[in-house]
């Protein structure tokens, strides 16, 4: 029987960010894309459960910060640790985000391998 993928749920309105994610992740992890957090979050609503997600900051709809605090108080979702991808390397930002509930916080340019790193020690 084969081993079940971790799920990892990718939220980033940039395609381009999602698809080099899905590219060095896929392999290892299954992996879900939604362009914004409210598609995201209704996602999770529907009963899928990621154990894993990364979200970008700024996104149109629903923005990043707000995902996390809305997943960080819900009782059930809690729990799942959030990345947070942002193309603002702000030291209060980092720190609010991270005092919030984010499990991490990683500067877009990022390296891809450094990224699947990072989950990987999260996840285990």
């Amino acid at each position: 029987m084969p081993i079940e993928k971790k799920k990892i749920l990718v939220i980033d309105d940039k395609e381009t960010i999602a698809k080099i994610i899905i590219i060095y992740m896929q392999q290892d992890y299954d992996i879900t894309w939604f362009d914004n957090g409210e598609k995201g979050y209704e996602w999770i609503q529907n009963g899928n459960t990621p154990d894993l997600i990364i979200s970008d900051i700024k996104m149109p709809v629903m923005r990043g910060d707000e995902f996390l605090r809305k997943m960080k108080n819900h009782d059930l979702f809690k729990y799942i640790p959030i990345v947070m991808l942002s193309s603002e390397d702000s030291t209060s930002e980092r720190v609010k985000l991270l005092s919030e509930g984010a499990e991490d916080y990683i500067v877009k340019p990022f390296n891809p391998l450094e990224l699947k790193i990072r989950i990987k020690k999260i996840l285990e």
